[in-house]
């Protein structure tokens, strides 16, 4: 397998996706995007590089994020404030939704039961009880289903957990993931509650949500600090990480036995409801998984400063945000080498004595691992296949994320019956499954 350079990946990508905007004119798939700032942007522009994606329909609360989506797109799209409105046009076939998290399940549900298929963003749910009633509809109605974990569809972490699934770092017994960064002292801010812009679009943006009192914190991206409208970082980041560790360890549904956290909001003077500083614990078949949340120190996690280390046997796999590397067991004071995809050269300069493996770039971070898993959606829609992360592979990390959450809030050591999708030893962590709605918001 020939070793290529960032610049030359770059090349290569800008090639393949200029080659896809022509590809397809005749068979386009007509997209309806809900949800279109920040991230929401993001995944439309991702469509935007294939010429077979077609941007039909587009709906948002906030005009100037439908004002710059309809610059965007090639035609005139369709506006909307309400994504119900949106779901009833026969011209729309696929929709993505990239709204605050506690909108996904109803949107999704919705969504499939008009017959569309659907791209919703991770994670995918605020609680394990919606995740696996959209896989249930997801089945009923027979849709094409892309969950936006999009590193799914970056061929290089699906090399590195080829290599991990054929025991090529050996029997892995730990696996850490890390979220670091320094928002001391003041984090988001601590601005005052107050009144809405819009009682009308605070109210809708709420959704199922409970009414609490405006506050410019709860809205558009800093959301994630609050638990009514998402899981926090454990979710945003950790479902990314408790992913590619799950498809390293197993290619099938495996799934945590137990989790224990710890952690608070120790030093942040702002009004957040997320921790600052958080570890998580999750036990599988043989293997500690671990997430450490430090958002009040910078230094790295480890000596790769890599956001995930699989401690194996043999040999331990750091992955970084564009490559891979293996640095092989010693015994006996000689390195054990390791045999991965790069090829016979670093097999025999890791048999010489060098102790690491370096895999270059197979893939961009962010916008291009999001267009491949864009072009990915839109060639299951055409073929009806399964897609890459689909709603049972998005749903099954998803709900790792989340039950760390309930071990942090209960403040416990707690069994998980994966199969049964409760806890065995405290039945009063089961509460956190679910949440009731807002009235008359109702999951279909």
């Amino acid at each position: 397998m020939s070793v290529i350079d960032r610049r030359t990946f770059g090349a290569a990508t800008a090639t393949a996706l200029s080659y896809s905007r022509v590809l397809g004119a005749n068979d386009r798939v007509r997209m309806g995007y809900i949800g279109l700032g920040n991230r929401g942007d993001q995944v439309h522009d991702a469509f935007l590089e294939h010429g077979d994606s077609q941007t039909t329909a587009i709906c948002d609360l906030k005009e100037d994020y439908l004002d710059l989506a309809a610059r965007k797109s090639r035609g005139e799209p369709t506006r909307f404030k309400d994504y119900r409105k949106l779901l009833e046009r026969k011209d729309v076939d696929a929709v993505a939704i990239s709204t605050p998290d506690h909108w996904h399940a109803l949107m999704f549900v919705d969504a499939c039961q008009a017959g569309k298929d659907v791209y919703v963003e991770k994670p995918l749910s605020l609680t394990v009880s919606e995740g696996r009633r959209m896989v249930e509809v997801a089945a009923q109605t027979k849709r094409v289903t892309q969950v936006g974990i999009h590193r799914r569809s970056a061929k290089f972490l699906a090399e590195a957990a080829e290599l991990v699934r054929s025991g090529g770092i050996g029997k892995v017994t730990v696996a850490r993931a890390y979220h670091v960064m320094n928002e001391w002292p003041h984090g988001i801010g601590n601005p005052p509650d107050g009144n809405p812009p819009s009682e009308e679009e605070w109210d809708r943006w709420l959704g199922p949500a409970p009414k609490v009192p405006y506050n410019p914190n709860r809205t558009y991206y800093n959301f994630r600090w609050f638990y009514h409208y998402s899981g926090g970082q454990l979710t945003n980041f950790g479902v990314h990480y408790m992913d590619m560790i799950r498809w390293c360890l197993s290619a099938d549904e495996i799934m945590p036995k137990s989790v224990a956290a710890m952690g608070g909001k120790f030093v942040m003077e702002d009004n957040r409801e997320i921790p600052d500083t958080l570890e998580v614990m999750w036990q599988f078949d043989g293997t500690l998984v671990m997430f450490a949340q430090y958002n009040a120190n910078a230094a790295p996690g480890n000596a790769q400063n890599s956001e995930i280390e699989l401690r194996g046997t043999k040999g331990t796999l750091y992955v970084h945000g564009n490559r891979w590397e293996v640095v092989p067991e010693a015994v006996s004071g000689h390195p054990r080498p390791v045999r991965t995809p790069i090829g016979r050269e670093a097999q025999r300069a890791a048999e010489r004595g060098g102790r690491k493996t370096l895999i270059e770039p197979r893939s961009a971070r962010g916008s291009a691992d999001t267009a491949f898993h864009a072009r990915n959606f839109l060639d299951c829609v055409k073929s009806r296949a399964k897609c890459n992360c689909d709603i049972l592979t998005g749903h099954l990390s998803t709900s790792a994320t989340l039950i760390g959450n309930i071990a942090l809030r209960t403040r416990s050591l707690l069994d998980w019956d994966a199969r049964a999708e409760r806890f065995t030893n405290h039945p009063a962590a089961n509460r956190f499954l679910q949440y009731p709605y807002r009235a008359p918001y109702k999951l279909g």
